[in-house]
């Protein structure tokens, strides 16, 4: 286990005034002026952004302002094709989104590694299923950060069936690597979708994580989970219901960033040895691969 931790006084002292926030009022209200189309303020706002966080709008299809109709579908843009190649190997697992991993590694002791000195439950993340969490118990995971000038779009790492989908509610604390060092078991508190896959041969899960400002998040299959946020986890099952997903294709979006949470039974992937904590990772980059059941 991680040896005893101390963040520095300055990043505690910022996560502490998340605390008394109300995270979900806030995100609707960023959620209703993201989709406000008034040409001069979505115009702005959009210009303002791209100039303070230098987002890269070469693979966009889009690639001024007025070309989007809000703010919010200039921050879920998509992207050209031919951008984002997939892995050759028949073997791999592509990365589902651009970002920073944040931590990868195995499972131990139900323990899943958030930051240097932070962990937190695979159970508490998985929505509180004994039984689900039994099917990656001692398994594999990878953590990746969406900065605010990343794509947001959530794509499949895998070729998968979609089985099942859990909205657990939460929290929405901002998930910035300051936060992620400084408060307990983040990504089990804030609100999260888990969408739940039968892969080549094995099963395989991917989780959007909420966070402050993310007004909703979203999946092909069902539209928007959240809002509303709700305080029971909810569920749907889709064995009745086949949905086969391509490695590659998209599975959801982010309307607002976040943070994706990759994980897999034990001895099912093996993660590239190259690979490690603070690495920029693109969408299709090769970032591991099964160990069997590929033909």
């Amino acid at each position: 286990m991680d040896q005893l931790h101390t963040p520095p006084l300055m990043e505690r002292l910022k996560s502490l005034a998340l605390y008394p926030l109300p995270h979900h009022g806030i995100s609707r209200l960023v959620g209703h002026a993201t989709r406000w189309r008034n040409p001069l303020w979505k115009n702005t706002l959009i210009r303002t952004f791209i100039r303070a966080y230098d987002v890269n709008l070469d693979e966009a299809e889009d690639r001024d302002a007025a070309d989007w109709p809000d703010f919010n579908s200039f921050f879920t843009r998509s992207l050209r094709d031919g951008t984002r190649p997939l892995p050759d190997d028949p073997t791999a697992l592509a990365s589902p989104v651009d970002g920073t991993v944040s931590a990868l590694g195995r499972i131990e002791a139900g323990q899943l590694i958030q930051a240097k000195g932070q962990r937190f439950s695979l159970q508490a993340l998985l929505g509180g299923d004994p039984a689900l969490t039994e099917r990656f118990r001692d398994g594999s995971f990878l953590t990746v950060y969406l900065s605010p000038r990343d794509y947001h779009r959530v794509h499949m790492p895998g070729a998968g069936r979609l089985e099942r989908m859990i909205h657990v509610p939460g929290r929405l604390f901002s998930v910035a690597p300051h936060t992620v060092r400084t408060v307990p078991r983040l990504f089990a508190r804030n609100e999260r979708v888990v969408s739940l896959f039968q892969g080549p041969s094995e099963p395989f899960a991917v989780i959007m994580v909420g966070a402050m400002c993310v007004a909703s998040i979203e999946t092909v299959w069902h539209g928007v989970v959240t809002p509303p946020a709700g305080r029971r986890v909810r569920a749907w099952d889709y064995h009745d219901d086949s949905r086969d997903l391509r490695q590659g294709d998209e599975m959801g979006r982010f309307n607002m960033g976040s943070t994706v949470i990759l994980v897999y039974p034990r001895g099912a992937v093996r993660w590239a040895e190259a690979l490690g904590p603070g690495d920029t990772v693109r969408l299709g980059q090769k970032v591991g691969a099964w160990l069997q059941g590929i033909e």
